[in-house]
């Protein structure tokens, strides 16, 4: 199957673990950062990626225990420049805040941050006057 295609349906199967991961992470909402979902890059498709940070999210289950094809392919994904994250779908379930606390760790600060409704606002009233 193509990967565009098989990345489509892996986006409307997600896992547990995937739909409360994506549900922190989507729409700017973990720090104002941008990732995406199901995304092809190079021969794989990755569960989430923050192209800024060159970061990708990896959710595992139990058939990821000790798999030599996920060293493979973290080796290709570090030769690219790309870190790896890889959490366990029983710790993103069950301790989302650590999980999350620990992304955090690997992102640049965000350029929305500290930036609330207001601000903008008056910023650009300054411009105007």
């Amino acid at each position: 199957m193509e990967r565009r295609l098989f990345a489509k349906r892996l986006r409307q199967n997600m896992t547990d673990a995937e739909r409360v991961l994506w549900r922190q992470l989507r729409a700017h909402r973990l720090s104002g950062q941008k990732f995406r979902r199901q995304q092809p890059i190079g021969p794989y498709i990755v569960d989430f990626i923050h192209f800024g940070a060159k970061l990708i999210i990896e959710c595992d289950g139990g058939q990821h225990n000790e798999n030599t094809a996920d060293h493979k392919r973290d080796a290709w994904f570090n030769q690219q420049g790309f870190h790896v994250l890889r959490f366990w779908n029983h710790d993103i379930l069950n301790k989302t805040e650590s999980v999350l606390t620990e992304i955090l760790t690997f992102l640049p600060p965000s350029p929305l941050a500290g930036e609330g409704p207001g601000e903008r606002g008056e910023t650009s009233r300054k411009r105007s006057e």
